[in-house]
């Protein structure tokens, strides 16, 4: 008889495990919430991106600074924008460091050529006024106000708009006025947000003038509501593609019905709302002059153009003003007028009007 080797292992017996009972059950529940979940994102699809588009108004805004950060000739980026682009609606700010020079003195040499030339080809205006306007760094505050308490700060910036007003009073090309730019968001170099100035400021420009007063907002990191508590018309931002130093660049997962709900819900108290910042240059993180054209040129293209645009449309607001027209220039000017000849067709459609 052979006796097993002392260290042999009796033979493994293996078995089959036998399912849970409910298995059943939980694989049925896990399909129909799949079938669900698939039925709720077509439905969003179909509501969103199935829904005609409907006729916008489509204007730019224009910003002197910035034209001449990017080494234009801002008069003559103006002009083209009038004259080839054949623009119609503007979005224009009243700079304080530019309207202000000096304490007391005012200069609107050169807003007053961008509102006559406007005027003359029949255009509409929406004139910023406030501390904080488009474009970096946002507060345009002038240098002799460095070193100024807050309070004197706050004291002349209301003088200032005082004057804008009364300057404009008679100019009937500004159909509105925008009074700060997305202050209730902290953005830029300027002091936290503070809605009491903004209420004075309000006052100043509604006892002067009965146009109506546009507060603007972060289309995506906002509610709408404190604008809507303090204006007569809520300009709204619209971001598609953004970049983030936690997660790079990215899709703004938001959808036009998302605009539409928000919208509906601060209607009943204002007389409109606008897109008042229609991206249509790229988010770059340096320099337009340091980042390689065909990469900006993948950020933003005549089809994103396009898209963004047909976006707006299916917002349902009345307008929308392209955010980035001098980059257009810009691009022109280095050869690349791809995005230039996409705003001409845009503007020929008859969305400019």
């Amino acid at each position: 008889m052979n006796m097993p080797a002392a260290n042999s292992r009796p033979p493994i017996q293996k078995t089959a495990r036998r399912l849970p009972g409910n298995y059943g059950v939980f694989a049925a529940l896990a399909l129909i919430g799949i079938a669900i979940l698939g039925l709720y994102f077509v439905d969003v699809l179909q509501r969103n991106f199935a829904t005609p588009t409907k006729p916008i108004i489509l204007g730019v805004t224009f910003s002197q600074p910035y034209a001449e950060s990017l080494g234009l000739d801002w008069k003559q980026t103006y002009l083209a924008i009038l004259d080839e682009l054949k623009v119609r609606n503007f979005r224009l700010s009243a700079y304080w460091d530019d309207i202000e020079p000096e304490p007391g003195v005012y200069n609107f040499k050169n807003l007053d050529w961008q509102v006559n030339e406007a005027a003359r080809r029949g255009s509409r205006i929406i004139l910023g006024v406030g501390r904080k306007l488009p474009r970096w760094p946002e507060c345009h505050v002038p240098a002799w106000a460095d070193g100024l308490s807050e309070p004197l700060v706050r004291s002349k910036l209301l003088a200032y708009v005082e004057a804008v007003v009364k300057h404009y009073a008679d100019q009937q090309a500004i159909v509105m006025w925008q009074v700060e730019n997305e202050p209730f968001f902290n953005f830029g170099i300027c002091p936290k947000p503070d809605r009491q100035l903004l209420k004075q400021e309000i006052e100043v420009v509604k006892a002067l003038d009965r146009r109506p007063v546009m507060v603007t907002e972060s289309g995506e990191l906002s509610t709408w509501i404190a604008a809507a508590s303090l204006a007569d018309v809520v300009g709204i931002s619209t971001y598609r593609v953004v970049w983030s130093k936690y997660v790079g660049y990215f899709f703004w997962p938001i959808t036009p019905l998302t605009y539409r709900e928000r919208a509906d819900a601060i209607r009943p108290y204002v007389a409109d709302i606008i897109v008042s910042e229609l991206q249509a240059e790229p988010w770059v993180t340096i320099a337009f002059d340091e980042t390689p054209i065909d990469q900006q040129l993948t950020l933003m293209n005549p089809q994103r153009l396009s898209d963004n645009i047909n976006f707006a449309r299916r917002t349902g607001f009345s307008s929308a003003y392209l955010w980035g027209v001098e980059w257009w220039y810009w691009l022109k000017v280095h050869k690349r007028p791809e995005m230039w000849r996409a705003g001409i067709e845009a503007f020929k459609a008859g969305a400019g009007r």
